[in-house]
């Protein structure tokens, strides 16, 4: 059986995203806000790596059980970026904030603009 493809109707345009979701559903601090989400992904990589149950996260990280729990369902808004590379840091991790010229996929050096954070991690 042929699976049956429906057509896009020509007035339906296709708009190309920012690379931020925030800032294309017009939040007025995007880049924090994408910034927290990035940093939580890696923290709570961490702690499921850690295999901590939630009451134990808490302890360590000296929060309430159910502040654990919002950070593991992105609730994010009692969540600085700085709360949450602290409780990175709890997890016997080290932080290292690298500041360098923006550049673009080519690696030339761009003049104007804002730049942009990431969060990485090593494995």
């Amino acid at each position: 059986m042929k699976a049956k493809t429906k057509a896009t109707p020509a007035s339906q345009a296709i708009e190309t995203g920012s690379g931020n979701v925030f800032k294309d559903l017009g939040f007025a601090d995007p880049d924090e806000r994408q910034l927290r989400v990035q940093l939580a992904v890696r923290l709570n990589d961490l702690l499921q790596a850690e295999g901590l149950t939630q009451a134990a996260a808490a302890k360590l990280l000296g929060m309430a059980q159910p502040h654990v729990s919002e950070l593991k369902n992105y609730k994010l808004s009692r969540f600085s970026s700085e709360r949450l590379l602290h409780c990175i840091t709890l997890l016997n991790r080290d932080v290292e904030i690298f500041i360098r010229p923006r550049s673009n996929a080519t690696g030339a050096t761009i003049d104007k603009g804002a730049g942009t954070v990431m969060v990485w991690a090593a494995a």
